[in-house]
């Protein structure tokens, strides 16, 4: 999780250096506060100009401020860092590093930092798979530095791809990977996600706004935080992607009642975000319902609805005192009442409530604004903020649910 994290970027003196500028925009944009260190021959291929005007901060070259004298403290910048990136990284940055050539400010910054330290080399083929190199690699492994390298391997060398940068969004995810706390290790999580979809006929349906977004943020939150996460999802244009989610693709609220019903026994904990359809035609026509009759007449059209299975109510039925079940609740008006209820009906540990009334949240949105209620009486408000972090915010919930189970 890199929202407030800080990174000391360092970036050296390579043709990949351009690339940096999407790393910054990439850390920023996940809420990281970025200070780049440069060394003299990085200046040589990216501007401190460009680099300070993505960071918002003045970028560190030397030991002495150019404009001032002030001293640049490498080991404040050790003290203050969550984790350092060099990136790129050249052989002659890897071999000062290995053997403590301590000659610029990046290579000070590196031997003054007490945070996790993370590489990604750049350079080509033949140097990084020369003796020398390969021997760096193996000290700077054994003083614990992270590499970021591209997996594919080269005939029977397995180098194929190796001393290329990794792509700025890999690195990105990777760094983001490792300072995720592990809290959700071990735990099993079933989530639903997005509309379901009530057939009337081959070609029409009953269904909702729903894009799936915020299921499919929590799905990964909590994959990322080390949980195997079976996702029910209803008909979204998304795909989870996270290796440790198992995505089950449904259509109607029965299908959907069918999955999570069978998964949840075998899980520690739910999260029900799916927007289910309360009502399904009690009959589906089997070929395309006509507007019009015989003559060209237009004629009204009836629908008899009969009530969908209640997921959360039959999931509330099933859970043991070690699992947890989280819901959602989307109002138009007597918000906390009508959540309340709901937590308390169903035999919730908390629920997730939304409201219509909050603009630029909710369907369709990369925003929301949620209230979270538990069944002990707490309650807590949050402000407006992208789906990705409401997120997180639900699993800090549920991890500590699950600590007291």
């Amino acid at each position: 999780m890199l929202k407030d994290k800080h990174i000391v970027l360092g970036i050296t003196g390579s043709i990949a250096a351009y690339k940096a500028c999407l790393i910054i925009r990439g850390l920023v944009k996940r809420g990281a506060e970025v200070q780049v260190v440069i060394t003299p021959a990085g200046k040589e291929f990216i501007t401190p100009t460009t680099l300070s005007a993505l960071t918002h901060k003045p970028v560190v070259s030397d030991f002495f401020d150019r404009r001032d004298g002030s001293w640049h403290s490498h080991v404040d910048l050790g003290l203050w860092a969550d984790a350092m990136l060099i990136a790129p990284c050249t052989a002659s940055t890897m071999g000062k590093m290995a053997n403590g050539i301590a000659d610029n400010m990046l290579i000070t910054t590196f031997l003054s930092m007490k945070a996790p330290v993370f590489v990604a080399p750049a350079m080509d083929l033949d140097m990084y798979a020369h003796p020398a190199t390969q021997r760096n690699i193996r000290l700077l492994t054994d003083m614990g530095v992270r590499f970021i390298e591209p997996a594919s391997g080269y005939l029977a060398s397995g180098l194929e791809g190796k001393g290329r940068m990794e792509e700025p969004d890999t690195i990105i995810e990777m760094l983001d990977g490792f300072l995720t706390p592990q809290d959700l290790t071990g735990r099993s999580i079933l989530i639903t996600a997005g509309p379901t979809y009530e057939k009337i006929d081959p070609v029409r349906f009953i269904g909702n706004y729903s894009s799936g977004k915020m299921g499919f943020c929590i799905a990964e939150e909590c994959a990322r935080r080390g949980a195997n996460v079976t996702l029910v999802a209803g008909p979204v244009s998304m795909h989870a992607t996270h290796q440790h989610i198992h995505q089950v693709n449904v259509q109607s609220a029965q299908q959907m009642y069918d999955a999570a019903t069978t998964a949840f026994p075998s899980h520690d904990a739910a999260v029900l975000c799916a927007a289910v359809a309360d009502f399904r035609p009690a009959e589906v026509a089997t070929t395309k319902i006509k507007r019009e009759k015989e003559g060209g007449r237009q004629t009204a059209m009836t629908l008899h609805l009969v009530p969908n299975p209640d997921i959360a109510a039959a999931l509330g039925k099933m859970k043991t005192k070690k699992q947890r079940l989280i819901g959602f609740a989307l109002e138009t008006d007597h918000e906390a009442e009508n959540a309340t209820d709901k937590l308390k009906r169903k035999n919730l540990d908390a629920i997730v409530l939304n409201s219509l009334r909050n603009e630029g949240t909710c369907f369709q949105s990369d925003n929301n604004k949620i209230s979270i209620f538990t069944a002990n009486g707490q309650h807590t408000d949050f402000n407006m903020k992208p789906k990705n972090e409401v997120a997180a915010d639900v699993v800090d919930s549920l991890v500590a649910m699950l600590i007291h189970a």
